[in-house]
Formats: structure tokens, sequence, C-alpha cells
């Protein structure tokens, strides 16, 4: 048998093999996504129009069918977020006939529960106690997130169902094992439950699947052109939110967003990718972690990030 029909036999092996993966991976979060649906009165899934809520939603969608989704969507909106992502999720939420609450750090603000030191600075952090007030106010007894275990160090600590005691704290240390699938739902009055159903996916899984499924996102995530200005190692865009400091150059470069937040903390890379297979690629080559390349507020050590996730922020 020469070289060529060695290869012509060998790639549909290797493309049914990843299928397989991601086969495996949809199949768990259909799982864990129904699982809560049965175990809890008031779950609610937290929907930002991100890539990895959009691929959470996929999942949901084939789980419980269009229209069909048994709980609400939920974004708590720093009121810095990028209009195409935002009028993105509007829409998502709108074809899947799904419920949509937003609740705002601005209305916090206006309660006087968040409190900003300088007006410049980042609302991200102070999303904690948006969301906390809308778990109290809708009573949630499950939020649906799509944290992912290789973001950072912190989050790899959470288990699949991760308890919050009646503060909404979490207690790293008190989490108990999920062996064999079997999931801790058991509460208390007040108490609730954040729960992860792509824990196990990877950032190049989520962009395989994507790219599988044909999933739509927010242009952002695809290359485009921006002006951006070079800061402490990152792309920082340039907005009324995150102008240019003196002695910045301001350049045109054609960039994509590995990950979308809020403006004044989320940093575009330099980027051709066009399609998602083109960022499948990329991905595979990629060094830097997604939120350690893109996110200002993430140059904090590992121990910063518990301590926030202890807080309260997801």
């Amino acid at each position: 048998m020469n070289a060529r029909t060695d290869t012509a036999v060998l790639q549909p092996a290797a493309h049914h093999l990843s299928n397989r993966h991601l086969d495996a991976l949809e199949e768990e979060t259909i799982f864990i996504l129904r699982e809560v649906a049965a175990a809890f009165e008031r779950p609610t899934l937290l929907f930002s129009g991100g890539k990895d809520s959009l691929v959470m939603l996929k999942c949901a969608e084939k789980a419980f069918g269009a229209g069909r989704i048994p709980y609400p969507l939920l974004m708590i909106d720093t009121g810095h977020n990028f209009r195409e992502v935002t009028d993105f999720r509007d829409l998502r939420a709108k074809e899947l006939g799904a419920e949509l609450i937003v609740r705002s750090v601005e209305d916090s603000m206006a309660r006087g529960t968040v409190r900003l030191a300088h007006p410049g600075e980042s609302r991200n952090v102070h999303q904690s106690v948006t969301l906390l007030e809308a778990i109290e106010e809708l009573r949630f007894d499950a939020l649906i997130g799509g944290a992912r275990r290789d973001e950072e160090k912190a989050r790899a600590k959470e288990r699949i169902f991760s308890h919050r005691d009646s503060f909404g704290q979490w207690a790293p240390k008190a989490q108990r094992p999920e062996l064999w699938t079997l999931f801790n739902t058991r509460l208390a009055p007040g108490e609730h439950f954040r729960v992860f159903p792509i824990s196990n996916w990877t950032e190049l899984d989520v962009w395989q699947y994507i790219d599988r499924e044909n999933i739509a996102l927010p242009s952002l995530y695809y290359a485009h052109e921006r002006q951006v200005v070079e800061r402490r190692g990152l792309l920082v865009p340039v907005t009324p939110l995150t102008p240019a400091k003196d002695g910045e150059t301001v350049e045109t470069r054609t960039v994509r967003f590995r990950t979308v937040g809020d403006i004044t903390c989320t940093c575009p890379v330099e980027s051709p990718a066009a399609s998602a297979a083109d960022i499948v690629v990329e991905t595979l080559a990629a060094e830097v972690s997604e939120r350690g390349a893109t996110r200002m507020d993430d140059k904090t050590s590992e121990a910063s990030m518990e301590k926030r996730k202890k807080d309260g922020y997801f």
C-alpha cells in the first residue's frame, strides 16, 4: 500500500476519534443540564452571549428542545459590555423562545450596594454583588455557568456541582468528591449551587464543537480591524471607556477576541482567523491561556482570584 493510500485510510479514523471525544463531552453536558432541571426548584442558566454560554445553550437546546428549556437565562450586565455581544444575546434568546432576565450593576450602584473607588474603575469584580442580589430576589437555588477548569487555577478547584452557603460564599475545602458521576444536590435554606456543565471542556474543545455544530457567534470572535494600544503586554482596545494614554501609539490591527466581557478589562489578540476552523488551528498552537492573554483583571495571583470567588464571583 503506497503512502497516499495510507493517508486516505487514516484521515477518516482520526476525524471519527475527534467526533467521539466531542460526543462524550456533549453527552456529559446534556446529562448535567437535565440533572439540574430534575434536582432543583428554581435553577437558571447564566447567559452572556459569549462562546462558552452559547455552547452550553446549544447543549440545552439538544437536551430539551427549542422553546422548552425549563429554566430562565440570566445575565449580570456591567453596563460596559460590547454592544455586539448584548445584541446577539437578545437575538439568540428570542430565537430559542427562552426567558431572558437581565440585572445590572448600574442598578446596584443606584441602590448604593456597589460603590466604585473612582468613575473609571472596572465594574467586573462588582458583578458579585448584583449576582447575589438577583439570587436573593428571584430565589434561585442553582446557577448554571460556562466556566471551564482550564481557564485558571482557582476555577480548577471547583466541583461540577459547587456548593455556596447562605451568604453566597464558596469554601473550596468543603466541597464533596464527585465519584461515579454522583453529584451532591443537598441544600439548606438560603444556600445554592453553582453548576459547571462544561467544566471538563477545554478552549480547543469549545472551538471544535462550535465548528462542528456551526454555532453562530458575535462577530468580535473573528478577525476584524480595530484600533488598539500596547499596554503591559496586552493589546488594549481604544474605546471611550478605554482611551489611549499620553505617550501611547494608537495602531489599527487585525484582531479577534478569545473571550468577551467587560470592555474595561477585555483585550483582543492579533489574529487573521476568520472562521471557527481557523481558530481551532490557532488554539492548537497557543502557548498562553485564554484569560491570561486577554484579561487585564486576571493579571493577579491565584489567591486573589480565589478570594473573589469566595466572595461570590462566578
